[in-house]
């Protein structure tokens, strides 16, 4: 089947066709790490998550880049205020890139519980500044830059006369340049420049010679140069954030044409926003939940703990292209809900075939992969995975049955959907992870197996006894043809 993505740059669904088929290279720009991840940071991942999942699927060798920022990012789009990460050392009193590792492994931690996987390349601003300044002099030899006090600045003007800025955005430079003042940036020739190489300041600590000056890369140049190093001059896909298709995405096309001539890029993709009562979720506005306080429950805005998996599938239950906006019982809904997914999931496992089906289970698989395949609609994949599990759970309770072959086909649609695709998987149980989780599983499975040999024996008193106590202990038992079912 065609697989459908939607281009930004198009502004339609386009099938997607690989540049070197069966191979496919894909950027993702990455976190800035001066802080905590927080749930703004969770929706790119997990969206590019599922798309590196199921183009690998469909049987692409994907090289999945995905940068991390750890210079250069200043706090303010407009080329003004401090590198964030150089901000954040200031008042933490640490090395910059003390700040940088701390953020980049709390990032990495967070990712490992959503189940996010990990990119084949992971390459950091910081190690690529010959290749950053290699492209800024590119740029400078091609007429498109200037260098105005040891800072070199792209020139949009020029720039825009023989190309276009503004084709990702769809803006245009004459409103552009209506609504920019250039009041504190006396070094630009026009307000919508921006900068390729900063001169530090005596007190700038990351810092690089160069041959304007002693400084640092701009943010847009750390993506063009890292992208095209790795994946080439030209290549598939470029994802992000809807908050970065300007000026930060709008820059890289810049970039790209005024030093080689093209884009890189062929296909740019991006989810959309989390909000807050409507507002962007963002550490800018103060109002983020960091990732850890989410699984902790530790925030006033919290009324419980949430577990990484019920995070994932509060973000898939929407398109990617979607706003979600959060709230507490937005999340208690994601989390009943995956909780009747796991537990359909797992009654599946444990039904046994019959001689012939006499429900129809037929044509799960053909419509998961219709809905993936229509620019990742996840939301759609989930619903069908709920609509047979009312089938599965109809079977589990003796309303109908299914042949060793419809059973085979259902049990490996579903771990294919939803363990291998969407990436959610069953949280280890509060009694302990790994062998002790288990064990203790396997220590209740006992208990009612006494409990079902006791009612076999018609000792109906040591029956209703394990029942009785393990209800009272929190467990709801349930009798089903097969024997029993229970959770905690």
């Amino acid at each position: 089947m065609e697989v459908s993505i939607y281009n930004t740059l198009t502004g339609k669904k386009e099938v997607f066709v690989p540049l070197h088929a069966a191979h496919v290279g894909m950027y993702v720009c990455g976190p800035t790490v001066y802080g905590d991840p927080h749930l703004g940071h969770a929706r790119p991942a997990i969206t590019f998550d599922v798309l590196f999942r199921y183009l690998q699927h469909v049987g692409y060798k994907v090289r999945y880049v995905r940068n991390i920022t750890d210079v250069g990012h200043l706090e303010h789009d407009a080329d003004s205020g401090e590198d964030k990460i150089v901000r954040k050392a200031r008042v933490e009193q640490l090395e910059p890139m003390e700040v940088a590792q701390r953020y980049l492994l709390r990032y990495h931690d967070a990712m490992r519980a959503l189940n996010v996987l990990p990119p084949g390349i992971e390459p950091h601003a910081s190690g690529h500044i010959i290749e950053q300044i290699a492209l800024v002099q590119q740029i400078l030899d091609n007429g498109y830059a200037y260098v105005s006090g040891g800072s070199v600045y792209f020139d949009v003007v020029k720039y825009d006369k023989d190309h276009k800025y503004g084709v990702l955005s769809n803006r245009n430079i004459d409103d552009m340049l209506n609504t920019r003042e250039l009041e504190g940036q006396e070094e630009k020739r026009n307000p919508l420049d921006f900068a390729l190489w900063k001169k530090a300041q005596p007190e700038h600590i990351m810092r690089w010679p160069s041959p304007w000056s002693e400084g640092f890369p701009g943010w847009h140049c750390e993506c063009t140069a890292m992208g095209r190093k790795y994946l080439g001059e030209h290549f598939d896909i470029h994802g992000g954030g809807m908050d970065l298709i300007f000026p930060h995405h709008e820059c890289e096309i810049a970039q790209a044409v005024a030093s080689q001539g093209s884009d890189i890029v062929r296909y740019w993709m991006h989810n959309n926003m989390i909000t807050v009562n409507g507002q962007k979720m963002g550490k800018s506005l103060k109002n983020f939940i960091t990732l850890e306080e989410f699984f902790t429950g530790n925030h006033p805005a919290l009324t419980q703990a949430y577990a990484p998996a019920t995070i994932r599938f509060f973000m898939l239950q929407a398109h990617y292209r979607s706003t979600v906006d959060f709230s507490n019982e937005a999340l208690q809904a994601s989390e009943k809900g995956l909780e009747r997914l796991f537990e359909t999931y797992a009654r599946l496992q444990k039904l046994t075939a019959a001689a012939a089906s006499t429900v129809d289970v037929k044509g799960l698989r053909e419509r998961c992969e219709t809905a993936m395949c229509d620019d990742l609609n996840t939301p759609v994949v989930i619903s069908r995975l709920f609509d047979a599990g009312r089938t599965v759970n109809a079977v589990a309770d003796g309303n109908g049955t299914l042949s060793a072959g419809d059973l085979e086909e259902l049990k490996a649609t579903f771990k294919l959907y939803m363990e291998d695709l969407l990436g959610l998987r069953k949280e280890p149980s509060a009694a302990g992870s790994g062998n002790g989780g288990e064990a203790y599983g396997k220590a209740v499975d006992l208990l009612l197996n006494l409990r079902l040999q006791a009612k076999q024996n018609r000792d109906w008193t040591t029956s209703d006894r394990i029942r009785n106590e393990l209800t009272s202990y929190g467990f709801t038992v349930k009798d089903t043809k097969d024997g029993f079912e229970w959770k905690l």
